[in-house]
Formats: C-alpha cells, sequence, structure tokens
C-alpha cells in the first residue's frame, strides 16, 4: 500500500482539486507504467470485465511501486474472497461495481479493512512485504485504504442520500452505461433523463463532503466532467484510447472504420434511431431562417460585397456563412484566416489564387483554405457579377491583408490543390453518395478529408421526394438553398426555403430537410464540427406532437 500516494490524492481531493487517471483493461504491465510515468493521480485495474487474471492484475501492481500513482483493482463483485485477495497483493484500494444500498455499501468497507473496525483477515502476501511487515501495514492500513462504490443502476442512485451516511467511502464513482440500461436503455451511455439522474446524485454526494468519479467519453468531455464538479476524471479505457488514437491515424488516409462486433472490417452498421436526443443536447436557441436581403452586410474590398446569413447576429457558434458577390472585374486581396474558409462558385466566373497557385472554379466548384494560408479571390468577367457561397470555422471573422508577391501559376482545371494546403473540389468528377431516399451527396471537408479543419460541409441534391431522417447534431449547422424548393421541419415547425434563403439549426434542435416540390432542390450545407456526424432520432421528435424539449 502506498500510503504516501493515497495521503497526496486525498490533499488533493481536499483541496477540490480534480485527480485524473486511466482505466485499465489490457494485460500488459507496460499500459500501467506509462499511466506512471505520464504522472496521473490514478489507476483502475480492471478484473470486472475482460481477461485479466490474478498474475496481470499483480504485474499491473507492481508498475505503480515507488510511484505518486494510486491503484485501484476493480473487482467481479462485493465478495469477501475477492476484496481480500486485491488488498493481499498490494492495491491502494478496492472499486466495487453494482453497490445499490447502504447496507451493501457498510458491508464493503468492513471487508477492506481488518478487525476490531472490519473484518478483513491478515494476509503474508504483498501487502504486508510477504509477512516481514504485519505490524507496519495493519496499523495503517485500516485508516489509508480506499473504498469506491460505482452508482450504476436505478435502485443505487435512489439510495445516494443513504449511501452518503456511511463512514469510509471518501468517492464514489457513476457507470453511466450499466445506470442507462438499468433504465431501459440498453447500449447508450447516457440515455434520456440519465445524465440529469448522475448530476443530481453527483450534488448530493458534493454536499455530503465526498467526491464523484466517472469516466470521460472524449477529451471535451473530461473539461465538462471537471467544470460539472466530477473530481476523479478517467481520461479513458487504455483500448478504447489505443482505438480512438488508431482511428485518427486512419482517417489521415482516409481509412477510417468503426470496428464491428464480428472483426470483420466492414462498412459501418446504421445505429437504430434514439428514442429522442441525449439530454445533455438540449438547445439553448431556436432556429433562424434567413432570406437574402436580410444579413448584415459590409462591403470587404472595392466592389466585393459580404452578406453574411449565418453568424454571430443570429447567435451562431463556431461557424458564420452567407454569400459574397464580386462586381465585375472585382478582386479580394491576399489575406489569411486564423480559421479555415470555403469558397463555393454559385454563379459567374472565379479565380481563386492561393500563394500563386490559381485555381479557375467552374459553378458549384468548391475551394478549401485551412487556417493561415494566404489566398486571394477575383472576378474573372469584365462584364458580369459573380457569387459564391463562403463559410468560416468561426463566429467571429477577421483576416489579415497580406502584402506579399506571389508569381502568379495558372493550374489546370482539373487540378485538386496542394497536400497539407489548399483543397479544390470539381464538382462534375466529386464522388457522390445517398444521405437518404431519393438524395444525392457530396463531402467537399471534412477532418478525413482536411486533417486538422475545424469544420465539415457538402453539397446535397434531393430529387422530388428525396429527404433525410430526423436528425440533431452535437454543433450549429448551416444550410442554404441553392436552387429549388426545400421544406425545413424542425420539431414540428415548417419553413418553406428557396433562392439562397439559408438556415440555422442550433446545436440539439431535431430536423429534417425534405423536398415536396416537382423539381430538383440543392442545398449547401455546413456543420460547426470536423466530422459530419448526424445523431438519428425518432421521427416523433420531429412533430409538434413529439417535440423532446417541450
Amino acid at each position: 500500500m502506498k500510503t504516501a500516494a493515497l495521503k497526496k490524492l486525498r490533499q488533493k481531493l481536499a483541496n477540490d482539486t480534480a485527480v485524473f487517471g486511466l482505466w485499465v483493461t489490457l494485460e500488459s504491465p507496460s499500459v500501467t507504467e506509462i499511466a506512471v510515468g505520464l504522472g496521473l493521480d490514478w489507476v483502475v485495474i480492471d478484473a470486472e470485465h475482460g481477461h485479466l487474471d490474478w498474475k496481470e492484475i499483480v504485474d499491473h501492481l507492481r508498475a505503480t511501486v515507488r510511484s505518486d500513482t494510486v491503484a485501484l483493482v476493480r473487482i467481479a463483485e462485493l465478495n469477501n474472497g475477492l476484496i481480500k485477495r486485491a488488498l493481499d497483493i498490494g492495491a491502494d484500494g478496492v472499486v466495487i461495481p453494482w453497490i445499490e444500498t447502504a447496507e451493501q455499501l457498510k458491508q464493503a468497507v468492513a471487508l477492506a479493512r481488518y478487525p476490531t473496525e472490519g473484518l478483513r483477515g491478515i494476509g503474508g502476501e504483498r501487502a504486508t512485504c510477504w509477512g516481514q511487515c504485519l505490524v507496519e501495514h495493519t496499523a495503517e492500513a485500516n485508516e489509508n485504504v480506499l473504498v469506491v462504490p460505482i452508482v450504476e443502476t436505478v435502485r443505487a442512485i435512489r439510495q445516494v442520500p443513504m449511501m452518503c451516511q456511511v463512514d469510509g467511502v471518501e468517492l464514489m464513482f457513476f457507470g453511466p452505461a450499466d445506470l442507462s440500461s438499468s433504465a431501459g436503455f440498453r447500449g447508450q451511455w447516457e440515455g434520456p433523463g440519465v445524465a440529469e439522474q448522475i448530476l443530481q446524485a453527483k450534488d448530493t454526494i458534493r454536499r455530503s463532503g465526498r467526491h464523484c468519479g466517472v469516466l470521460a467519453t472524449s477529451n471535451d468531455n473530461v473539461r465538462e466532467r471537471q467544470a460539472q464538479g466530477f473530481r476523479a476524471i478517467g481520461l479513458g479505457m487504455d483500448s478504447g484510447l489505443l482505438v480512438r488514437s488508431i482511428r485518427s491515424s486512419l482517417s489521415v488516409i482516409g481509412r477510417d472504420r468503426a470496428i464491428q462486433a464480428s472483426f470483420i472490417p466492414s462498412a459501418p452498421i446504421a445505429a437504430a434511431p434514439l428514442s429522442r436526443p441525449p439530454e445533455s443536447m438540449r438547445p439553448d436557441r431556436d432556429e433562424v431562417m434567413n432570406e437574402v436581403g436580410s444579413g448584415a452586410r459590409a462591403e470587404i474590398a472595392r466592389g466585393v460585397n459580404f452578406e453574411c446569413l449565418v453568424g454571430r447576429h443570429n447567435q451562431a457558434h463556431k461557424l458564420t456563412t452567407g454569400l459574397v458577390t464580386f462586381a465585375p472585374g472585382a478582386v479580394l486581396p491576399y489575406h489569411s484566416h486564423i480559421f479555415s474558409e470555403s469558397i463555393t462558385l454559385l454563379r459567374g466566373a472565379i479565380s481563386v489564387d492561393v500563394e500563386g497557385r490559381s485555381y479557375s472554379l467552374k459553378k458549384l466548384d468548391n475551394a478549401v483554405i485551412p487556417t493561415g494560408v494566404v489566398h486571394s479571390a477575383r472576378n474573372t468577367s469584365a462584364t458580369e457579377p459573380a457569387v459564391v457561397h463562403i463559410a468560416m470555422a468561426t463566429d467571429a471573422p477577421s483576416r489579415t491583408l497580406v502584402d506579399k508577391f506571389f508569381t502568379r501559376r495558372s493550374m489546370p482545371d482539373d487540378a485538386t490543390g496542394i497536400l497539407s494546403a489548399e483543397r479544390v473540389n470539381r464538382f462534375a468528377t466529386a464522388k457522390r453518395f445517398a444521405a437518404g431516399p431519393n438524395t444525392e451527396f457530396i463531402d467537399c471537408f471534412n477532418q478525413d478529408l482536411i486533417p486538422g479543419i475545424e469544420m465539415s460541409g457538402g453539397y446535397g441534391l434531393f430529387q422530388p421526394g428525396g429527404r433525410l431522417p430526423a436528425h440533431v447534431h452535437d454543433f450549429d449547422e448551416s444550410i442554404c438553398i441553392i436552387s429549388g424548393t426545400a421544406m425545413c421541419i424542425v420539431e414540428g415547425r415548417r419553413y418553406s426555403m428557396s433562392d439562397c434563403s439559408t438556415a440555422l439549426q442550433p446545436r440539439g434542435r431535431v430536423h429534417y430537410f425534405i423536398n415536396e416540390s416537382n423539381g430538383p432542390m440543392e442545398m449547401l450545407w455546413v456543420y460547426a464540427g470536423p466530422r459530419p456526424e448526424r445523431i438519428i432520432v425518432d421521427e416523433r421528435c420531429a412533430t409538434v406532437e413529439g417535440n423532446p424539449w417541450r
């Protein structure tokens, strides 16, 4: 038992400082050595699920010797033999799943302590230095051992106030997936209402002077959980972090895919629609429909006028979209941004120059300029105006003019850009796919196509009757109807859109588009997120009666 490490952990918690750790499921002790080397506050070695045997568990414990990383073992169940064995081989504490009552929690504390305070038997194993430190270890163990229950059922949530009265428990973990399953939402991390229940129980635990732990699902979720008041935050499972890292690398080469239960590499299986959006995605704003002529306008260069249709003025987050009109011969001089930009030609003739490389765009060709890349644009016609749709990965647009000469080089008509710089999507040859019945979509930019980009977007064609399923996003979205007439349905509210009118769909709003006309309809869509991810929900959520946010 590493009493010094335990005291440091407790001191951080007493100061209301978050402690971060790793859930260990893989057999190699190198995993725990890496966690120790990176200075993590704790590890949980998982002996409930998975394949770790006791030899592998003790190897993980040995990897934490003489470190400040507290080593806990999650046992399979509340069991005298399992608690005793985990502590005898040197664990600093035990994590016990499926604790549902105060009585069970009292039993767990008793089994982790020596008499007279508890029921733990004395063994001559690693914890007592193979019997050579019986007096020293037994004198300090009861005071220092950590007993951490996992609250992971509906019944347990109801018993949290009673559990908070049990002495000898300083930290309680939550298990969102099992809690969701017990609430009838099997397979979901936080099913409908579960996120709220966890936060309410967390507040009860913190008011009692105890602390809460939970496993984060992403880097952003780590920060979110810390802000919510969780103080023992798992950065992830070792296997999950490995999969996430591999998928990120695969995305760079365009080979990312979801792993399948069969382990056969195949296309991802579409998930069943959720009965409602996750509670954590409850929207804080309404949708906004923006007609051309209603947006904020600015002359950004002589003869170059920008109309902002989605942006800070209508409460968009991390996204600005609109139309730029170039007078005949007008030039937007060289500049750069601290965010990515997308330019799509709607009408006329435009040349986009990137550090001297000049790309002539045809109708619906798209050019994407990453952060910091110097570029300009000009109307190559001396008689006709040109109109482009632009999107920027920010709600606070700015630019830095660049007074530098670039030797102009005309690029071939089929040129698609330079690796690690600009990307040019040629509409005529772009890869198409169906996103719903009677639809044809093109992905123009996202993290898989342009690593490091902050947004994603593309083109959609809807034939008569074409539509998307009811869905939500975990980010804001802009949709510009560039031809035909679209029906936008948001939680039962219906909006007819045409002539470049642009919808702002805030994060969490349930919506879909359908073509109810007799002709085709085209749109440009942009997400304020790097991946074009939709969360499909039950169609009823897109009706007045089934609105999940009422």
